[in-house]
């Protein structure tokens, strides 16, 4: 069906002008960070409503398609699988803006201590995002199931910045508020980097029909 084709090409185009901006979210809020950039953080925080809209607008072209061509077999699985990266895309832009008010939380606060690998972590967060898109643009399994194996690595991080935080905490009680304000962002960063995997794992369903969970090595 040369219509459901199109029609499907279209949806993907929304879906992905959607993950570019919350991709630009991410990096921007953490930029922002670095930076104590307070115009950046603004800027993120406003770019929420944008985002909110695209989802809006994708879930109901999803529909609109169910309802209209009645899909089967893999052109069904992209568009209920689009439907479910649409929803962890906005997800990923609420974490960008929760990382964007904590900035302007910390901005007139002295540091903690140098930002090293928060940093790091978005780095790996956003290379799981882009490699999950990647996958889904190009239908390739396989790499839908490296982005999942990477999600170990941002996992790793997290606890690893909690435990150098904690002790600031204790050698220093004054730092507490700051420190668990940190502690939240590598907190998003970590959902971030969940929820490229939950678009890995659904891109592997979209190509193969099979469901990828528990992140399935080879």
């Amino acid at each position: 069906m040369v219509r459901l084709e199109e029609e499907i090409a279209k949806l993907k185009k929304m879906l992905f002008e959607m993950a570019s901006s919350a991709e630009e979210m991410i990096a921007k809020s953490i930029k922002a960070l670095q930076e104590n950039n307070m115009i950046l953080a603004e800027d993120v925080i406003k770019s929420d409503e944008k985002v909110n809209e695209m989802e809006i607008e994708i879930d109901n072209q999803c529909i609109r398609i169910l309802a209209l061509f009645h899909p089967e077999a893999e052109d069904l699985r992209t568009v209920t699988m689009i439907m479910k990266i649409n929803n962890d895309l906005e997800r990923i832009g609420d974490h960008a803006v929760n990382i964007a008010e904590k900035t302007i939380y910390l901005a007139d606060k002295p540091p903690v201590k140098p930002l090293i690998d928060i940093p790091k972590m978005a780095e790996k967060a956003i290379e799981m995002l882009q490699g999950s898109l990647d996958s889904f643009v190009n239908k390739d399994a396989e790499l839908a199931i490296q982005v999942c194996k990477k999600d170990d690595e941002v996992d790793a991080l997290e606890p690893q910045i909690v435990r150098e935080l904690i002790t600031y905490m204790i050698s220093d009680p004054k730092t507490i508020d700051r420190a668990l304000t940190l502690i939240l962002i590598a907190r998003a960063l970590e959902r971030v980097a969940d929820l490229a995997t939950n678009i890995a794992e659904d891109t592997y369903y979209i190509t193969s029909g099979k469901i990828l969970k528990h992140h399935l090595r080879k």
